[in-house]
């Protein structure tokens, strides 16, 4: 691998999915605000289909646990970040089948057919994290580091140097930053 976070697209796709879950699902503070979760925007997520609540509830419960993930390669524990990758792999039943749908060639699953919507996207989720741990760029894993934000990101850049889920919270520091350098 050289140099930039690149796996086959359906790998990217779910991890890109699972940091979209954690960031829906679970409650914190996004671009500076308190984010509750409540009401979360799952559309991203939904392929299409309706998921009952129920469906989003057990997803949340799953996407707490991913969030351990990301925030313990933050800190620099990937062991934690894989015994908690391997448990959630466990627990959702995690199973690699290669499956052809919907005029797509064929890729690779990692859930049950008979897994519920919640715990087929959570094996497939844990699995493509597994993935990425399992490689040299392991700790392309992060959680934003700007004030009152505490969303995660996969950092797919080639320098390996991004530290903000998005440009607006790094807008926001760097802008803080400016502001204060001024009043000094």
């Amino acid at each position: 691998m050289t140099g930039q976070l690149n796996f086959d697209s359906h790998t990217s796709d779910v991890v890109a999915a699972a940091v979209e879950a954690v960031n829906v699902l679970t409650p914190g503070h996004a671009l500076g605000r308190d984010y509750s979760a409540e009401d979360p925007d799952i559309s991203g997520l939904t392929n299409g289909s309706v998921p009952s609540r129920k469906d989003v509830d057990e997803l949340r419960g799953y996407a707490v646990r991913l969030r351990a993930i990301f925030e313990a390669v933050e800190g620099g524990r990937i062991d934690e970040a894989c015994g908690v990758t391997n448990a959630l792999l466990a627990d959702t039943h995690a199973v690699p089948r290669l499956i052809k749908h919907d005029g797509e060639p064929w890729h690779m699953h990692f859930h049950a057919g008979s897994a519920s919507w919640a715990r087929g996207w959570a094996a497939s989720m844990a699995t493509a994290l597994a993935i990425v741990l399992g490689n040299p760029m392991a700790d392309r894993l992060g959680v934003c580091t700007a004030t009152a934000c505490d969303r995660v990101f996969v950092d797919v850049s080639r320098n390996g140097t991004k530290r903000f889920c998005s440009t607006a919270c790094q807008n926001r520091i760097k802008a803080a930053a400016f502001r204060a350098r001024k009043q000094v």
